[in-house]
């Protein structure tokens, strides 16, 4: 068995980026979530042009500062990742169910409008909807892995903190930044952004910690992300009972 390499780009392995490279990155990632939501949104094909700027302009930063290492983040993927892409995509849904049935005690809740377009629409309509998620669901897996592996590079090359303190620093702050992206989404609900969407990102992270690969935990978000669409579309589709 071969051993699970280090976390990339934060200790020399396979290269160290400098505060300016994350800069970059950062600024990337920045630019590329500018992207997706200020670009208005066609019908497909059109709508993959967003997508594929959120997912492409960090991509293209990552291959600038990183060189010939910037593939780090993904490693091959067979029989075991597609497991472990149900796997933590089951998890995640299940975490996330069960923080939302918590929160729901102390916040209201508010409606994510694409599950509420995914019921009105056709089955062909869904399909073109959900292809552009492809791209988005990894350009939010670098929009949530590269600040972790930033301020994790920050804990232990700036700070002086150990390892495992800053993994654990580094998953909570990638998991809020992750979460205030979503605030517009649910019209600047905090609790829900914040602690939701948070506690969600936390868990496709642990998918990044335990493999290293990327691959892995954009799967299991997409997974995770087809799972609610399917069932809004199927709620919305469902033959009504008009007998009394």
């Amino acid at each position: 068995m071969t051993e699970t390499p280090d976390y990339p780009y934060y200790a020399g392995e396979p290269t160290l980026l400098g505060a300016r490279q994350w800069l970059i990155l950062m600024a990337a990632l920045a630019l590329g979530f500018a992207g997706l939501v200020l670009i208005p949104l066609g019908t497909f094909p059109l709508d993959l042009v967003p997508a594929l700027l959120f997912l492409g302009i960090p991509l293209l930063a990552l291959r600038w500062v990183a060189g010939p290492h910037w593939a780090a983040l993904f490693r091959p993927v067979g029989f075991r990742q597609v497991g472990q892409m149900v796997l933590f995509a089951v998890l995640t849904l299940a975490g996330s169910m069960a923080v939302a049935l918590i929160l729901k005690q102390f916040v209201s809740f508010s409606d994510n409008p694409v599950s509420l377009q995914v019921g009105e629409m056709t089955a062909l309509e869904l399909a073109g909807r959900l292809i552009p998620t492809i791209p988005q669901l990894i350009g939010e897996e670098l929009f949530g892995i590269l600040p972790f592996l930033a301020v994790l590079w920050l804990c232990i090359t700036r700070l002086g903190l150990s390892r495992r303190t800053g993994i654990a620093i580094a998953l909570v702050i990638s998991a809020l930044i992750f979460g205030a992206a979503h605030l517009p989404t649910y019209d600047w609900n905090f609790g829900q952004a914040l602690i939701g969407i948070g506690s969600a990102r936390i868990f496709l992270t642990l998918a990044f910690i335990a493999t290293r690969n990327l691959w892995v935990s954009s799967g299991a978000h997409i997974l995770n992300d087809w799972t609610g669409f399917l069932f809004a579309f199927a709620l919305g589709h469902a033959p009504i009972d008009t007998e009394s």
